[in-house]
């Protein structure tokens, strides 16, 4: 069964970002999934393991960074050798405009590697965090964590940087499916919510994406009932009560076109995750 976390600082009941090492999360760990409601933010200094999210499995390995986003799915597997650091913070913690828009990202990639040019920068912002974190909560300066957090994600440049991000239609769009995948399944209501014409809403996303506004929908549909499927073991009616649909056949019928497979069956089958892909889905 799935563990959902809620986000509880140790000792600092109004901190918004902790930090641990990676010898604290293997106390803690017990190979089992979770969902978290706040970002975990691995940087690993050097070892191999790997982490799965959402139905894929990636590498940790030396100069690599992990971004696990609220509500996705993880599991940590085979970290006995793996150095580094996790940073968890919730999602106003990021102080800049800049990173704020980083972090509310559904589109950010799980895992990258960190180039060596950029290391030393990454490390120094890393370090410099994990030290004002570790100091006596009344010797913090409110605002400081929050600024060396911005620090260290404009650091990292998580992917993609590129259409998606400074395409505003689009992330107008995919902050409106973020919070209302669960009522509204047709495109057109996002684009008359938002104020835009479907074929304009439909380019935007297409640039951003290369898909369209209506398979990134699907996308992120199917995404949540996989999630409600393999970890927390609903039914088919019980997806489609949490997803908005009218019935349990008319569910059916979605999931399958989606996925080319009956939900009962997927769920069946749903086990090994699946090897690391390059096309990060929608969160």
């Amino acid at each position: 069964m799935i563990r959902q976390m809620t986000y509880q600082p140790a000792g600092r009941r109004a901190a918004a970002v902790e930090t641990m090492p990676f010898d604290r999360l293997r106390e803690l760990n017990d190979g089992g999934t979770q969902r978290a409601d706040f970002h975990v933010l691995a940087v690993v200094d050097a070892g191999h393991g790997s982490v799965a999210v959402d139905f894929l499995r990636h590498p940790l390995q030396e100069r690599s960074a992990v971004w696990v986003v609220p509500g996705a799915v993880h599991r940590w597997e085979d970290i006995a050798g793996v150095a580094g650091h996790l940073v968890l913070f919730v999602p106003t913690a990021p102080v800049t405009r800049a990173t704020r828009e980083l972090a509310a990202s559904p589109e950010l990639a799980a895992q990258w590697s960190i180039p060596e040019a950029d290391w030393p920068f990454v490390a120094a912002a890393r370090d410099h965090l994990v030290l004002e974190t570790s100091a006596p909560p009344e010797d913090i300066p409110a605002e400081l964590p929050g600024i060396l957090l911005s620090a260290l994600l404009a650091r990292l440049r998580p992917r993609p940087a590129g259409a998606a991000s400074a395409n505003p239609v689009f992330r107008r769009f995919q902050s409106s499916v973020e919070a209302h995948f669960r009522e509204h399944h047709d495109a057109g209501y996002y684009a008359r919510t938002l104020g835009y014409a479907p074929r304009t809403l439909t380019r935007a996303v297409q640039r951003a994406t290369g898909r369209s506004a209506k398979a990134y929908l699907v996308e992120r549909i199917v995404l949540e009932a996989k999630r409600l499927l393999a970890h927390d073991r609903l039914t088919a009616a019980a997806c489609a009560r949490t997803l908005g649909f009218p019935d349990a056949s008319n569910f059916s019928v979605f999931f399958r076109t989606a996925t080319g497979v009956r939900p009962g069956a997927w769920q069946a089958a749903a086990g090994p995750l699946t090897a690391v892909s390059d096309r990060t889905p929608a969160r």
